[in-house]
């Protein structure tokens, strides 16, 4: 069978990480991951305030596609408002057109980090 290419990622600007003085302004997210005692994987969501250094989400599953991502985001909207800033890495969730849709409707800009 052929080899898959990998996917390029667009070239992006390198930008010092900042934290932000007041609470809203940067929100950071990531995944992490552990497996069960019989083996099963799952992963975690963190939703982190930059601003104040408090988690607002984590949400667990053993799939955390990017429409689970943004139902995240719609859920913390509601109860915090949106932030001007997300920062996040180059993972697939996090690069999706889904996502990329949500925070332009949003007026949030989405930050990769390299």
């Amino acid at each position: 069978m052929p080899r898959r290419a990998k996917k390029r990622l667009p070239a992006r600007v390198r930008q010092p990480l900042e934290a932000p003085a007041r609470p809203d302004e940067l929100w950071s997210m990531d995944f992490m991951h552990d497996t069960l005692w019989h083996g099963k994987r799952f992963r975690t969501l963190n939703v982190f305030d930059e601003g104040v250094r408090e988690a607002l989400a984590i949400e667990v599953g053993t799939s955390l596609p990017a429409e689970r991502v943004i139902r995240v985001l719609e859920r913390l909207k509601i109860n915090r408002g949106p932030p001007r800033q997300i920062r996040a890495d180059n993972g697939p969730e996090f690069i999706s057109a889904k996502l990329e849709a949500w925070c332009e409707a949003e007026a949030v800009k989405l930050h990769h980090i390299l």
